[in-house]
C-alpha cells in the first residue's frame, strides 16, 4: 500500500515556494506604504550630510554566495574605520545615530527581499572577512536564506551599545557576539515555522518603534525559546 503522506521533497517546495509568496507580498506592500517615509528619510540623510543617500556592501548570502546588500547611509562619505560599529562613534551622522537606533537604517532592504537575496526573516548576513565557509556552524546556517531580521539581531538590538564598551570592538564581536549570534541562529532555523515567523516580525516592528520597551526575556518566552548562550 502506498505512504499516502506528502513527499519530504515536494513538501519542502512548497514550503519555500510559501515563504518566498509571503516574502515579495510582504516587501511589496511595505514599500507601497513606507514610500513618503523612504522618502523623508532621504531627504533628512541628504539636507545632514548630503549625498549619497544609501550604503551597499558585499555579504554572504545563501549557501556562501555574495551579494550587496542596501542600507540608508548613517555614516559619513568616506569614512574608515572597523567593518563593526560601536555606539558613539564620530563617523555616524546625526541623522544616521537616529537611524541607527529604530532601525529604519534597514529598510531598503525590502529590494533585496523582492529581488531574492534575502528574506523578512533569516539569518542576519555578514560580511565575508567575519564568515567561515568551512566551519560546520557555518555552512548550517549558510543553508536559510539572510533575512532582514531574525532572533540573533533582535535580541543583540544594543549590540552597538555592548562594542563600545570595548578597546577593540572587533575582537569582542568575534570572540563573543559572532558565536552567540551564530548559535541562536541555529537554534531558531532548528525550530522555524511560520507562526513563530509572523510573532518575531510583530517582536521587531514594536522594537523599532518602541526601542525603550526593549524586554529580552519577553522575547525569549514569546518566541519559544530555551536556554541561550
Amino acid at each position: 500500500m502506498r505512504d499516502a503522506s506528502m513527499n519530504p521533497v515536494l513538501s519542502s517546495r512548497l514550503r519555500q515556494g510559501f515563504y518566498r509568496l509571503f516574502d515579495v507580498t510582504c516587501a511589496a506592500v511595505g514599500l507601497l506604504f513606507l514610500l513618503p517615509v523612504l522618502a523623508a528619510l532621504a531627504v533628512l540623510i541628504l539636507r545632514d550630510d548630503g549625498s549619497p543617500v544609501l550604503f551597499s556592501q558585499t555579504r554572504v548570502g545563501r549557501n556562501g554566495k555574495p551579494f550587496r546588500i542596501w542600507k540608508f547611509r548613517t555614516m559619513r562619505a568616506g569614512n574608515h574605520g572597523y567593518i563593526i560599529t560601536a555606539a558613539g562613534e564620530a563617523r555616524i551622522t546625526r541623522v544616521g545615530s537616529k537611524l541607527r537606533r529604530l532601525k529604519l537604517d534597514e529598510l531598503p532592504q525590502l529590494f533585496n527581499v523582492l529581488k531574492g537575496d534575502m528574506s523578512l526573516v533569516g539569518p542576519r548576513p555578514e560580511v565575508p572577512e567575519y564568515v567561515e565557509l568551512e566551519t560546520p556552524i557555518w555552512q548550517a546556517v549558510l543553508q536559510a536564506r539572510p533575512g532582514v531580521t531574525d532572533l540573533a539581531s533582535l535580541l543583540y538590538r544594543d549590540e552597538e551599545k555592548l562594542l563600545s564598551t570595548s578597546g577593540d570592538p572587533n575582537v569582542l564581536y568575534r570572540a563573543r557576539v559572532l558565536p552567540a549570534k551564530l548559535t541562536l541562529n541555529l537554534e531558531y532555523l532548528r525550530s522555524r515555522s511560520f507562526p513563530r515567523d509572523l510573532r518575531l516580525i510583530i517582536l521587531t516592528i514594536r522594537y523599532c518603534l518602541f526601542p525603550k520597551q526593549f524586554d529580552p526575556d519577553l522575547i525569549k518566552r514569546t518566541l519559544g525559546v530555551g536556554v541561550l548562550t
